[in-house]
């Protein structure tokens, strides 16, 4: 009798240490992508290479988890002055893998982790 009390909220609290323990993963991942991205807007310079910069970057890398949507986008590279800043913007969808969502009501839906990153453009 116990059990059919307790084991749904333990269930809960252990699918919630494994989907938002993920989450942080991934959003750190997310934050190094854009730095990336932004470095490498920083030292290439250009309209050109910033384009090849962003096709690049703009792949996920094969350590992240599930099957999020990913974008990696150029906000601003470094074809103007030398005083300007590069800046790079990752967006990835993160997907729960344990129903996490049945339990908590959280809208089962991806949620939207995003980083912007920005660098002084190099000469």
């Amino acid at each position: 009798m116990e059990t059919a009390l307790v084991l749904p909220l333990l269930l809960m609290v252990v699918f919630a240490m494994i989907d938002f323990g993920r989450m942080l993963n991934t959003q750190i991942k997310v934050t190094e992508a854009a730095r990336e991205g932004a470095r490498a807007l920083a030292l290439v310079g250009d309209d050109e290479a910033g384009a090849v910069a962003g096709t690049v970057l703009g792949t996920p890398p094969a350590s992240f988890p599930g099957p999020g949507d990913w974008t990696g986008t150029s906000i601003e590279d470094c074809a103007g002055p030398i005083e300007d800043n590069a800046t790079y913007e990752v967006v990835y969808g993160f997907v729960f893998v344990t129903p996490l969502t049945v339990f908590a009501d959280i809208g089962g839906g991806a949620v939207r982790l995003n980083a912007t990153a920005v660098m002084p453009c190099r000469a």
